[in-house]
């Protein structure tokens, strides 16, 4: 069995974000990229399915510029046998077609069984790209995974979906099929020391984008900045009664404008 499990680098949600010059996007000058968390989801499920079946080939790969190599040697360290990388430096402020096309073009002839994402970035969080690289694959798909079971003959997998509410939906795919990988499903291991040491010694191979014929983007971006800070406060003084009748009178008043 062929497992692909797709990741991204995002930066780190404590970091100090600036608009880059363009207005288009944030300036990635300075900031801490990790492993989409999502992604380490799809990872850890992908080497469980190893684990279940006792024998699979697990790849890596990651769309973005030169940077995104570290990422995808933390996602190799988890259990992946091999990782690749498509070298796009125009990747952070891409949509998710273009990277789902790139992604297709190189994955078309590769026969895997199984492509793994997670349900979104941590950044974008638009869950666009999975389904996407379905469809260009002219693969089933199923979303929000919470839990899934491949058939003893490897030819089905069935999935169990987190729905709106806290429904669950259960589907039957055949296979070859894509999911995206919802958290809470598993817990991600740790590296393993035996894997790290194994990764430092390997070399990923760059992908050129220009080399897939993708798609080109489908939208842009007008305009990104930072919201204006606003704060609107009203200090109500007196008596406890006094108060609780000028705090009813504010909230009607409001309340008959909506």
């Amino acid at each position: 069995m062929k497992i692909l499990v797709c990741v991204k680098s995002v930066p780190d949600a404590e970091s100090s974000f600036r608009i880059n010059n363009e207005g288009t996007g944030y300036d990635d000058e300075g900031l801490v990229f990790h492993v989409n968390e999502y992604d380490l989801y799809a990872m850890e499920e992908a080497v469980r399915i190893r684990e279940r079946f006792g024998e699979a080939e697990i790849s890596v790969v990651s769309v973005g510029p030169p940077r995104v190599e570290e990422q995808v040697r933390k996602a190799m360290g988890l259990g992946a046998d091999h990782g690749y990388m498509i070298d796009d430096s125009e990747a952070p402020a891409e949509d998710a077609l273009s990277i789902a096309s790139l992604i297709a073009a190189w994955a078309k002839d590769k026969r895997f069984d199984l492509v793994l994402c997670g349900v979104m970035s941590e950044d974008m969080q638009r869950c666009q790209t999975g389904p996407m690289l379905a469809q260009l694959l002219d693969l089933p798909c199923a979303t929000t995974v919470i839990r899934q079971e491949i058939s003893d003959d490897r030819k089905t997998i069935t999935c169990e979906r987190e729905l709106e509410g806290g429904v669950r939906e259960r589907v039957l795919l055949p296979l070859p099929a894509l999911l995206t990988i919802q958290s809470g499903i598993n817990a991600p291991r740790y590296a393993s020391l035996s894997n790290v040491l194994r990764i430092k010694k390997l070399d990923i191979p760059l992908i050129p984008a220009e080399s897939l014929g993708a798609a080109g983007r489908c939208e842009s971006v007008v305009r990104a900045y930072v919201p204006d800070m606003k704060s609107d406060c009203m200090i109500l003084e007196g008596g406890h009664e006094a108060v609780a009748l000028r705090l009813i009178e504010i909230i009607r008043s409001k309340t008959q404008t909506l």
